[in-house]
């Protein structure tokens, strides 16, 4: 790999856990921002990277982080538009700040400092006239990476499950605890895209030229309803909770009554579920790499006893024991 440097923007976070996994075979230093440094301390098993206090929302401070970077990679997101906001903001301004504003300063910051190449995670069905501000704010900021820096290689994964995901883990936790799981749009499709196959596509990007410049949609080898997904966490998770299928209204109050609670569902949630999250029928992971099967992977950390195998491997890529 001729990058020899890399900021990863984000790079705490579930996604960026795994690529810095990924990044650990190249011979790379990588630097992750981030304002509370104890939430990167599963990361110090690296010896590569170097975890550094910074304020990424400042411009001036991001000027300098981006500074002399081969590469600059940001895979910030949010799920829910009112994280981050402050008194007097509107509901929806979290997703602005984190998708659209922040994409942009970013994507500016590596134009300016003459940075190579640029990696932006973006999601599935992005679209400025999706029913939810999630989608549509995503595609903004795909607009506005795109604007300060038309060689960004932007990537669009479909659901992302695998160790420390808040997806299949949420639901095989929630079956562990109660026996009737009631589920707001069981029917709502997904192509769920296992978080090494992500975070080794995006590594390898970077050594792919013909990369730049491009968008990649990002999905596992099947589709599944909603409700096949929870039924097989549940599974997995040693469960025999009933799954009840909730009809539209009831979902959307169920997303109403988590939101009035800080539950991990909203109303936006439910409308961005309106919308398949689903590839083409052709569609391939780039470079020829093959999809791994969710049945492969979602035992090895869904299943009782074995919560600490994917942290096992990130010590073993990092070469500690």
């Amino acid at each position: 790999m001729t990058t020899r440097r890399i900021l990863v923007i984000g790079g705490s976070g579930f996604v960026g856990s795994h690529l810095i996994a990924a990044l650990s075979h190249y011979d790379v230093r990588i630097i992750v921002p981030t304002r509370r440094a104890h939430r990167a301390r599963h990361l110090l098993p690296f010896p590569t990277v170097d975890v550094v206090t910074a304020n990424i929302y400042d411009d001036a401070t991001l000027a300098q982080l981006v500074k002399g970077q081969d590469a600059v990679i940001n895979l910030v997101g949010i799920l829910k538009g009112g994280t981050g906001r402050t008194r007097g903001e509107p509901w929806g301004s979290g997703f602005d700040k984190a998708h659209v504003q922040l994409a942009a300063s970013v994507a500016r910051a590596a134009h300016a400092a003459a940075v190579p190449r640029l990696l932006h995670m973006s999601a599935l069905k992005a679209d400025g006239t999706a029913p939810s501000a999630y989608l549509r704010s995503k595609a903004a900021g795909e607009a506005a990476v795109r604007e300060a820096f038309p060689a960004a290689t932007i990537f669009r994964p479909s659901v992302i499950f695998g160790q420390g995901d808040s997806f299949l883990t949420l639901f095989a936790s929630l079956a562990r605890l109660a026996p009737v799981l009631p589920l707001a749009c069981p029917a709502a499709r997904f192509q769920p895209v296992w978080v090494a196959d992500v975070a080794a596509t995006m590594a390898e990007s970077l050594v792919r030229p013909q990369s730049a410049g491009q968008t990649y949609e990002l999905c596992g080898p099947r589709v599944y309803a909603l409700h096949e997904l929870v039924r097989y966490a549940a599974q997995v998770a040693g469960s025999r909770a009933r799954i009840l299928p909730l009809g539209t209204a009831l979902s959307w109050l169920q997303a109403l009554a988590m939101e009035l609670v800080g539950g991990p569902m909203t109303r936006d949630n439910v409308a961005s579920m309106q919308v398949p999250n689903t590839c083409a029928v052709d569609c391939t992971l780039p470079f020829g790499r093959q999809a791994a099967a969710l049945e492969e992977i979602a035992p090895t950390y869904l299943a009782d006893g074995r919560h600490r195998a994917g942290f096992d491997g990130f010590r073993e890529a990092a070469g500690r024991q």
